[in-house]
């Protein structure tokens, strides 16, 4: 599984195993809290902010837009979303090039990101949902503002989402977190229903 450059390697091991006497199996998962799909809780660039377990759910689940920026092949700015018309729902997906990313098992910083105007334009529009196709939502190159614009105005981020396969459109989102109490972040299940 690929993990963004300096998070922790995914490790599985077995803690138990009927093969050895036990009564069961039972896995042991290492992983880092920005693992796969996964939310960024207000924790994650903010001290003190809430964590993961604190985000409303009612902002995880509801119409969501799929936009299709694929076309971008820099940073999706302020100008960018407005010629894309992305102006709500609440919930904004972000199809990208990097979805064509999953296929390879190294990490590429070579993505496409959010800027941070395009952040604060999507906070101004009311969004309380972002997600993105790669595993931050911010440039490689300066990740910080983005995730502060977002999260510093309680915008929920959702990374790591797998698009290929998903057609631009409004869909009805469910995004549900591994609920770890304080935690910064946590893998997630995002499932995108048809309307």
């Amino acid at each position: 599984m690929i993990v963004y450059e300096g998070d922790p390697d995914v490790n599985v091991s077995v803690a138990a195993s009927i093969a050895s006497g036990d009564i069961c199996n039972v896995s042991r998962l290492e992983i880092g809290s920005h693992t796969g799909t996964h939310i960024d809780a207000p924790r994650h660039f903010i001290e003190g902010a809430p964590g993961v377990d604190e985000i409303p759910l009612n902002a995880l689940v509801g119409p969501a837009s799929v936009i299709d920026a694929t076309a971008l092949t820099t940073n999706i700015d302020r100008d960018a979303l407005i010629q894309l018309g992305v102006r709500g729902p609440e919930r904004i997906i972000l199809k990208t090039r990097n979805s064509s990313l999953w296929s390879s098992q190294a990490f590429s910083a070579d993505y496409v990101g959010l800027a941070e105007d395009g952040a604060r334009y999507l906070v101004e529009i009311g969004a309380r949902l972002v997600g993105i196709d790669y595993l931050s939502i911010a440039p490689a190159s300066d990740p910080v503002p983005t995730h502060l614009a977002l999260l510093g105005a309680g915008v929920v981020i959702v990374e790591g989402l797998d698009l290929r396969e998903v057609e631009p459109g409004d869909y009805e989102l469910v995004c549900l977190p591994l609920a770890v109490a304080g935690c910064d972040g946590a893998p997630a299940r995002a499932m995108l229903l048809e309307r």
